[in-house]
């Protein structure tokens, strides 16, 4: 009906149906009376005429976004008029109508919210007259129409442009209330739903209650008669008919009841089990893991122990997954008993770390190891942490503790008057550990040096050395916060930590003062290209791939580097200079970014 009433718009005055609003007073007849001639049809007439169509075709629109754009692509018929801009008002807000692809200028946007709900004048560029035309009903303000003239409007013209406004805001309102209509018919239709889902509701948490208490009763039978993990396991197989087990955070199986346990169990791969630890613990209850519905065992947020249900058929319901969270509440209550006594028996033998870092010998070491659950017979890296904000207190210890089990790492702790050892079974990552201090802390202003490989324990004294060597390397370079490691030093496992950095810097910069003078003038890369190619040692091809740039460019470089250093890269003496020095900017003195 809008597309009809919006095509009559654009039919000439001649074509069109007289078409008026029921109930108006006069209606001109088409037919001429006697004796006079019909009237001659004026340009006010077809004005009004067109105005009167455009009415209609607005009343029939029930888009507020149409209505507006329909009244601004026919305000030629009420005048010399264009149309700058249209502006619904949606929460509160005054948002602009595109019309034809076209948004309106910023100048605009600004002046009309200006007006704060008032009419006022607008300037555009090239427009002798503009106003700004509030669009309002009985429910207040709906937008705004701005609007331009060519030339200054006539009082008649200014008649049929309120004439225009006022329908378009009456249009507005209807739309608005048809959409309020349909708004409360919605918020109705979705209150009656949610009366008779919470009726459904109401019915089911009857029936759930009591199941829950006889869940609740049984457990909490099992637990005060200290029944154990065997116990936990039996209870739990009977309320849900499923196999259950217990595995501690290691993968290794501590209960199964029910049928079908694997004989011999498999034995866990360290990675896939801290894999899924971490899977499990980022999501809220229970997670199924192929044929597996897993919740982790975690009193005081320390993992302690896995619980499970093998569900290969996929029969888990609301009732099973109860029955697994309450009965992994009171196993955590025995694990966490069991993890006590385990924490007094780590206090008795607290010293280890010690002796290891001082030298000890291997029979008693292993034999204490394995009493306080750490395996020593893996290799193992010596890692040392300091945070310049933090000492190196019990406090900081069992941050430094809590970091390192966050991302992984399976280690003996212990501390120092300023710093903290790690004594882990595999390589720390990169950046993880320190990351994670980072959020532990809340600063970022740490530092950590990572020994080499140690696969014997004769050798941990050396490797606890190493790794202050990469701490102190770390803390004397550019950046000084950050993870180092020891075998990635390079030339400076060379030089040693108890050389004067002021002496290096200079050592530096005799050779390659110029070249880095060059580049931060000119923003170039001469320093790095030397480097890269003593690092590639002197292969062009391999050089130019590595810098990403054409093999005559990396002469022209080399070429410009001998030009500004004054240094010749064939005489033996000069290259080694220069390639001790990029070693130096490079890892000691650190590479400005």
């Amino acid at each position: 009906m809008a597309g009809s009433r919006a095509h009559n718009l654009h039919r000439r005055p001649s074509d069109r149906e007289d078409r008026l609003p029921r109930g108006s007073p006069v209606r001109h007849s088409t037919a001429p009376r006697r004796g006079r001639r019909p009237p001659v049809p004026t340009p006010a007439d077809d004005a009004l005429h067109e105005l009167m169509v455009l009415s209609w075709a607005l009343l029939d629109t029930r888009d507020e976004g149409e209505i507006l754009r329909l009244a601004m692509d026919h305000l030629a018929a009420a005048g010399p008029y264009s149309a700058e801009a249209g502006y619904l008002r949606v929460d509160g807000d005054l948002v602009p109508i595109p019309r034809d692809g076209q948004i309106h200028a910023l100048a605009v946007d600004r002046r009309v919210r200006e007006l704060a709900g008032q009419d006022g004048p607008v300037t555009v560029p090239g427009r002798p007259w503009g106003r700004a035309l509030g669009l309002r009903g009985p429910e207040g303000l709906h937008g705004y129409l701005v609007v331009t003239s060519r030339s200054q409007p006539t009082e008649a013209e200014r008649s049929l442009l309120a004439t225009l406004v006022r329908h378009t805001a009456a249009a507005l309102s209807v739309a608005f209330i048809h959409r309020r209509q349909r708004e409360d018919g919605l918020e109705l239709h979705r209150l009656r739903e949610e009366r008779t889902a919470l009726q459904r509701q109401l019915i089911s948490v009857v029936a759930e209650l009591g199941y829950q208490r006889a869940v609740h009763a049984l457990m909490a039978d099992v637990a005060a008669s200290g029944g154990g993990e065997e116990a936990i396991t039996r209870a739990l197989h009977g309320l849900t008919g499923l196999p259950a087990l217990v595995e501690d955070r290691f993968g290794r199986l501590r209960s199964w009841t029910g049928p079908n346990r694997p004989d011999p169990y498999p034995e866990p791969d360290p990675v896939r089990q801290d894999e899924m630890l971490h899977a499990v613990a980022r999501q809220a209850g229970p997670v199924r893991i192929k044929d597996r519905l897993i919740t982790l065992v975690r009193p005081h947020g320390e993992i302690l122990g896995v619980l499970a249900l093998v569900d290969a058929r996929g029969e888990t319901d609301e009732h099973t997954l109860l029955a697994l969270e309450h009965a992994a509440t009171s196993l955590a209550l025995e694990l966490a008993h069991l993890r006590n006594l385990a924490e007094v028996e780590l206090r008795l033998h607290g010293e280890l770390v010690d002796d290891l870092l001082a030298g000890t010998d291997e029979a008693s070491a292993y034999a204490r190891s394995e009493a306080v659950g750490h395996d020593l017979h893996r290799s193992h890296y010596v890692v040392v942490v300091q945070w310049s904000n933090r000492t190196a207190d019990d406090s900081f210890a069992q941050t430094v503790g809590r970091a390192a089990s966050a991302v992984g790492m399976r280690s003996l702790l212990a501390r120092r008057s300023d710093h903290v050892v790690l004594v882990a079974d595999d390589r720390p990552d990169a950046r993880a550990l320190y990351e994670a201090l980072a959020r532990e802390t809340g600063t970022r202003s740490g530092t950590i040096g990572v020994s080499a490989s140690c696969d014997s324990l004769d050798d941990i004294p050396h490797r606890y050395q190493e790794a202050q060597r990469a701490l102190e390397v770390r803390r004397h370079s550019r950046e000084r916060y950050g993870t180092t490691f020891f075998d990635e030093l390079g030339l400076y496992r060379i030089l040693g930590p108890g050389n004067d950095y002021r002496e290096l810097e200079t050592f530096v910069h005799e050779w390659l003062g110029q070249l880095i003078d060059y580049d931060s003038r000119h923003h170039a890369a001469m320093v790095e290209t030397l480097s890269r190619y003593f690092d590639c040692g002197g292969n062009y091809d391999e050089t130019a791939e590595c810098l990403a740039i054409h093999r005559s460019t990396l002469r022209y470089r080399l070429q410009r580097i001998r030009d500004i250093s004054g240094n010749d890269l064939a005489n033996v003496e000069d290259r080694l200079n220069l390639q001790v020095a990029t070693r130096v900017w490079k890892i000691v003195l650190g590479r400005p970014h």
